[in-house]
């Protein structure tokens, strides 16, 4: 079973969200995508600046086995991306919830978070397709 930490909000495309309490949160994607995709040999980053929509697609994330695109878990704005993924993509596969972020965002609008899968209701859904 994939690690799914209970401070981590998600979403159903396995995206993972932390809420750095300052009006901005940290996007990744979850122990169970990264286990799925196998080796990660590729990153595409979305420009910093970058307004998005939620649920916009903002990048594409390469492994071996597939390309899995990256959506918007909320909307707001890029304030930075994870570049050592440029050089070392296969941290998101060694450390997902942490080294392995993919970007932070400025939110448009923080209630939206509550909107996201906890913990529990998101183990529910790899589990599913882990059967």
């Amino acid at each position: 079973m994939s690690s799914i930490p209970d401070n981590l909000r998600y979403t159903e495309s396995h995206e993972w969200v932390l809420d750095n309490g300052d009006g901005t949160v940290t996007i990744g994607i979850t122990d169970h995508a990264q286990e799925a995709l196998g080796d990660v040999v590729f990153v595409e980053l979305p420009e910093v600046g970058r307004e998005l929509d939620s649920g916009e697609e903002f990048g594409v994330i390469e492994s071996v086995k597939a390309a899995s695109d990256l959506y918007a878990p909320l909307a707001g704005e890029v304030v930075e991306v994870n570049e050592s993924l440029e050089d070392a993509p296969e941290t998101v596969n060694e450390s997902p919830y942490e080294d392995g972020w993919i970007a932070k965002l400025k939110l448009s609008d923080d209630t939206a978070l509550a909107d996201l899968l906890d913990a529990d209701a998101y183990a529910k859904i790899a589990e599913a397709e882990e059967d």
